[in-house]
């Protein structure tokens, strides 16, 4: 029962949370047609951004703007790249990701001189903890109580708004007339041109919403799970995001769960030096190492078959 504890799924609800915001900007990117390996290179920026303005200004908020707008150009470059000039949607991602990593540690290294970190946040340079309503009178009530009070309460806005944005996402992808046009364009973006809509337009408007999420995940790791920004912080997530969002067959609520098993898998090498199953023990690493080695399984397709949208990662060329 210690694995299903309530600090460790507390632990698991926060470390999921990135992957959760990535999983969801590729989801929209992908269903668009435009594969987006750069989800990693765009929270990194995101996060160092973030945190440097942070740090300058005493303000989150402030460092969740900048973030988002860091994370935007990225996905600006990747829309130009892939979309206007047709190129290799993969390769653009993994050049945004190299790019990411070098210049966000030689900016960090020239405006703070602390090699490649940002100064530590404190105060209003982080978001505080959001104590829902009734957590302090509901926490002494059997079960509802505990989970309440110190499994869903005390988390931050950040958190709180990445697991709205799953309904949010599934209403604006399945119950509008903007989202029927955008998983159109990812199967079919012949006929949807045919029908007078933008097909550059709407993949354009995708990958935007992709890079706005992954600036918020970004900023989370920096601002909320962390107090500033160092080397390599995203660690894969934005890899561990692509292989949740196959996982979840490129659905949203599939992708909530399957970045909560992700976050659980890491909060319990968190939680757990080593465990013991049956007189077996297993070290720390090994369990640290569950995260990735679940990514190559399901990337290798070993976890059922996962058919991706019909014209992913082709470029869209109109006929005359």
């Amino acid at each position: 029962m210690d694995f299903i504890a309530i600090p460790v799924l507390d632990s698991a609800i926060r470390l999921s949370t990135p992957l959760l915001l990535a999983c969801l900007a590729g989801l929209f990117s992908e269903r668009a047609g435009v594969y987006d390996i750069g989800l990693e290179g765009k929270m990194l920026m995101a996060a160092f951004f973030s945190a440097a303005v942070a740090a300058v200004t005493g303000s989150a908020w402030l460092g969740l703007l900048a973030g988002i707008a860091a994370s935007m150009v990225l996905a600006a470059i990747h829309g130009v790249a892939a979309i206007t000039f047709r190129g290799n949607q993969l390769i653009s991602g993994v050049a945004i990701n190299f790019l990411a990593a070098g210049l966000s540690l030689l900016i960090a290294q020239h405006w703070f001189q602390q090699g490649g970190r940002t100064p530590s946040l404190i105060g209003g340079g982080r978001f505080a903890p959001i104590d829902l309503p009734l957590a302090q009178t509901l926490a002494p009530v059997p079960v509802i109580g505990p989970i309440y009070s110190d499994l869903l309460s005390g988390h931050s806005a950040l958190a709180y708004l990445a697991f709205l944005a799953v309904p949010a996402s599934w209403w604006v992808l399945y119950r509008t007339r903007f989202g029927l046009r955008l998983r159109a364009v990812g199967e079919n973006p012949a006929a949807v041109d045919t029908a007078g809509v933008s097909v550059v337009g709407l993949r354009f408007a995708a990958v935007m919403i992709c890079g706005i999420l992954c600036g918020v995940a970004g900023a989370y790791l920096a601002t909320a799970l962390q107090a500033g920004f160092v080397k390599d912080m995203t660690a894969g997530r934005g890899y561990i995001a692509l292989a949740a969002l196959i996982f979840a067959k490129w659905r949203p609520w599939q992708a909530m769960w399957a970045c909560l098993l992700f976050g659980y898998l890491q909060a319990v090498a968190l939680w757990y030096q080593k465990i013991d199953i049956w007189g077996l023990v297993i070290p720390v690493q090994a369990i640290d190492a569950l995260p990735y080695v679940l990514t190559v399984v399901i990337l290798a397709g070993f976890v059922g078959k996962a058919i991706p949208p019909r014209a992913g990662g082709e470029p869209y060329v109109k006929e005359r």
